[in-house]
């Protein structure tokens, strides 16, 4: 899902850097690049694990997404600690980004590839959008942005309850014109939330926060780019499952 660590209630004047160095953009994008590789470690881990040993490969995939879920809580409440968490929560999403885009690219050859090159790509149009002021953070987008989320995480609860008893909800998860139309929705969400995350450290950075919040901001981009490439590779398979 998308950040939920990011918004501007940190910008409180307690949160001020006023001992040491404050936090900037560039080294929050230098520890984005840092959390990048952690990334990719886990899913190096993750794919080895898989050849060698395929049982231990989804425990270590399960969790991942357990720790990576609880580390992004603990943030949540504790900003100084994502100079400890964030890189942890980096690797333990390699894990499962890892035996995830396995299991996709052995039913469909490329999509993987095709995956991360479409993340990248929206990631760069939106911090063009951003950086060229022609998409702007503002209040209702902030309430559109949240309202589109929640609807999202009911709509992923509603689903997971329904599977114990054998149900669903019908379309949005198959390969139909509805489920086609329902992914092209929450990628558009996740896409929108990285103008939230550009925003959140461009303010931080503006603020003068404490350098911590290097880590928090890059923690945060990073949480909504593991959403969107999940997302976009779930698009993929249903345009591929069509042909």
């Amino acid at each position: 899902m998308s950040n939920p660590i990011l918004n501007n209630n940190r910008f409180a004047a307690e949160e001020s850097a006023v001992i040491g160095e404050p936090m900037t953009i560039q080294g929050t994008v230098n520890k984005v690049f840092m959390l990048f590789a952690c990334l990719v470690a886990g899913a190096v881990i993750s794919l080895y694990f898989l050849f060698t040993n395929p049982a231990f490969a989804y425990v270590s995939m399960l969790g991942g997404s357990i720790i990576g879920f609880i580390l992004v809580l603990i943030t949540c409440f504790n900003v100084p600690i994502a100079k400890y968490t964030a890189a942890p929560y980096a690797f333990c999403e390699g894990l499962l980004l890892g035996g995830f885009s396995a299991v996709f690219e052995a039913a469909y050859k490329g999509i993987v590839l095709q995956a991360i090159l479409a993340t990248f790509v929206v990631l760069f149009v939106m911090l063009m959008l951003y950086k060229a002021r022609i998409i702007t953070f503002t209040e209702r987008l902030r309430a559109i942005i949240l309202t589109g989320l929640l609807s999202i995480c009911g709509i992923y609860l509603i689903q997971f309850i329904a599977s114990f008893f054998g149900r669903g909800i019908p379309g949005i998860f198959e390969s139909g014109p509805i489920g086609i139309i329902f992914s092209l929705i929450v990628i558009g969400f996740a896409a929108l939330s990285l103008i939230q995350d550009f925003w959140f450290i461009e303010e931080s950075s503006n603020n003068m926060l404490p350098k911590d919040y290097e880590w928090f901001g890059a923690m945060g981009l990073m949480i909504t780019l593991v959403w969107l490439y999940m997302e976009i590779l779930r698009l993929f398979t249903k345009l591929n499952s069509r042909r």
